[in-house]
């Protein structure tokens, strides 16, 4: 017999989604992950001052608060309460590690999909729910000789902790959010660094700090308090959307503590130009940050404006033609998010392929269903991700959807449910329509958008707008077969 819900991924998505089933009375699942434990990218990511750039308070489930040592918690916290999660809620007999879903294949026959790991052996299950994520497969930069050089070499997501930096010779490529956040840590006990920027980001102090045990133990006992918190931080949130998304008349304000910022932190006009991005504020991801400026400013970084043309054995070789040595090079040059679900395999109705059917850019309707493509359902889907605010706001209405579609399945005897082709695309051209007005669509080229300029992957509204969307299930927008 098939599950009757099989979730792939065991990040926040994930976990969040076997929690949701469980409290609806649905035990026969199965939550799928490749890896050999939990906590999807915060499981990845273990580069050094990695830390969450949401505030902890908004940065967890509003069912399950936690005591956060500080205000923007660190990976191990992240984790910590992921593994909370799973243990109280009694995951564990759900979770199957080492079991990275290669296919999934729709049968209209028998109305359930079959998933093929990689590692050999299939499960059914009647619904699929994908919470892969979109930060998963890091993207490598595609610069000649990166495989002569002599040295160690990784990509921020899969830092190497066997090699040690101490005295090392260091060319960081690319200046994203990961690299903002590892660059000050290793400039601390590398002999140099390189730090190699094709645009410069915009990055805005951080009001970090440890909460102290007055402010927790209030929390514990008033939850209106930590309510007041997550809604302060909310709407912050939802005012850096409005000048990023909506109209750039409301950039002004965080405009203006950029330069404040930059012009405080960095004395040297020499390198305060450099310093200057070349785009709209928003158009690429928004940094949060107190010792990045200050990083670029120690006397043993280097800030490189000429991009890395090629790679030597020693070091790396910059437009301005310039070989500069290098013991070690780190990539931080983001993921592959515009490909989505990639490299897994999904064919739906009639054998059509999702990567065909995304050939232009992936779409799903609210995010979370493709046409074509029965009972099966994205989490932190296109057009969900966020350029302000926290996604698991996002993800908590996604799967109070899912909830209600798994629901309207059994209340109307269904065998499956597909979304309707113009229900996907009326949604798609509002997406896209929307989207011209925010700051994605500017010039700059950034992981929001496919090649052609197509937004794929930011939600053009305000938060609150999506979750009264998701707030329940519409069934008049889908297909329902019924069972037999």
């Amino acid at each position: 017999m098939p599950y009757r819900v099989a979730v792939i991924g065991a990040g926040f998505g994930g976990i969040g989604m076997a929690i949701a089933l469980k409290k609806a009375g649905i035990d026969d699942f199965v939550v799928l992950e490749r890896a050999s434990d939990l906590g999807g990218t915060w499981r990845d990511n273990s580069y050094p001052g990695l830390t969450c750039d949401i505030p902890s308070q908004l940065y967890s489930f509003s069912f399950r608060s936690w005591r956060w040592s500080r205000r923007f918690p660190a990976r191990d916290e992240i984790l910590d309460y992921l593994r909370a999660l799973a243990a109280e809620h009694g995951l564990e007999p759900h979770l199957r590690f080492g079991s990275e879903v290669a296919a999934a294949e729709f049968d209209e026959g028998s109305a359930a999909w079959t998933l093929t790991l990689a590692a050999g052996g299939t499960i059914t299950a009647t619904a699929v729910v994908c919470a892969a994520g979109q930060l998963g497969r890091p993207a490598f930069p595609d610069i000649p000789g990166r495989e002569a050089f002599a040295g160690p070499s990784w990509h921020s997501a899969r830092w190497d902790h066997g090699t040690d930096l101490a005295g090392r010779r260091v060319a960081v490529i690319g200046t994203g959010a990961s690299a903002i956040q590892f660059v000050p840590e290793i400039a601390k006990i590398a002999g140099h660094v390189d730090v190699y920027q094709r645009s410069a980001p915009y990055v805005l102090p951080k009001s970090d700090r440890p909460y102290r045990k007055a402010e927790l133990d209030l929390f514990d006992r008033a939850p209106l308090a930590r309510k007041a918190e997550r809604l302060r931080i909310f709407a912050y949130g939802e005012l850096l959307t409005t000048g990023i998304a909506i109209s750039p008349k409301f950039l002004a304000v965080p405009m203006a503590l950029w330069r404040r910022h930059l012009r405080a932190q960095v004395p040297d006009p020499a390198l305060r130009a450099k310093c200057v991005p070349g785009y709209v504020l928003g158009c690429k991801r928004v940094a949060f940050s107190n010792d990045w400026y200050p990083a670029l400013a120690r006397p043993n970084v280097n800030l490189v404006t000429h991009h890395a043309e090629r790679i030597v054995a020693n070091g790396v070789v910059a437009s301005d033609g310039i070989t500069r040595p290098a013991d070690v090079i780190i990539y931080g040059t983001g993921f592959r998010t515009t490909e989505f679900l990639a490299p897994m395999s999904v064919t739906g109705l009639g054998g059509q392929r999702l990567h065909q059917a995304w050939r232009d850019g992936a779409q799903a309707y609210l995010g979370i269903t493709v046409s074509g493509f029965p009972n099966f359902f994205l989490l932190y889907g296109p057009n969900t991700n966020l350029g302000a605010n926290s996604i698991l706001y996002m993800l908590e209405g996604q799967i109070r959807y899912v909830i209600g579609a798994l629901q309207c399945l059994r209340a109307r005897h269904a065998a499956w449910l597909d979304v309707r082709p113009d229900a996907q695309r009326a949604f798609g051209d509002w997406v896209q329509a929307a989207s011209r007005r925010s700051a994605w669509v500017t010039g700059c080229h950034s992981w929001y958008t496919t090649a052609s300029g197509r937004n794929t992957n930011n939600w053009p509204s305000h938060t609150f707008r999506y979750r009264l969307r998701v707030r329940r299930f519409d069934p008049g927008n889908y297909r329902l077969v019924r069972s037999g």
